[in-house]
């Protein structure tokens, strides 16, 4: 099975900036959507943005216009740049693949460890 693996959180203060990646170990980009979650204690994982054939992309509302997915096919990894930063984006970060059917992107993989990330002041 394919593994992901997620990088790139920290402690930012609100209105910065990370840049997230998620390395995967083959390149499957011509096969699945790749997409970010996210997940606080005690709730369900959110779906924030996904990635596909012709890097045609789509997004949460809650992160469209501050968050950016994007991917290098040549290192199978994809990137999530953050920027406009709130407190309540802090949440850890997962990366996955799968299908998209009637707008929603089933995953594939098992979810990897997740990036930590905390927007505070």
């Amino acid at each position: 099975q394919v593994q992901v693996a997620e990088s790139g959180g920290g402690v930012v203060q609100p209105g910065g900036s990370l840049r997230l990646s998620c390395a995967a170990s083959e390149n499957i980009f011509n096969y699945y959507y790749m997409g970010w979650y996210r997940q606080t204690p005690g709730n369900q994982r959110e779906f924030l943005a996904r990635i596909g054939g012709g890097d045609i992309t789509s997004y949460a509302r809650s992160v469209k216009g501050r968050f950016t997915i994007s991917r290098d096919s040549a290192n199978n990894t994809v990137y999530l740049q953050m920027n406009s930063l709130k407190p309540e984006d802090t949440a850890v970060y997962y990366c996955n693949y799968g299908t998209v059917a009637a707008g929603i992107l089933s995953t594939r993989g098992a979810w990897g460890q997740g990036t930590q990330v905390i927007v505070s002041a």
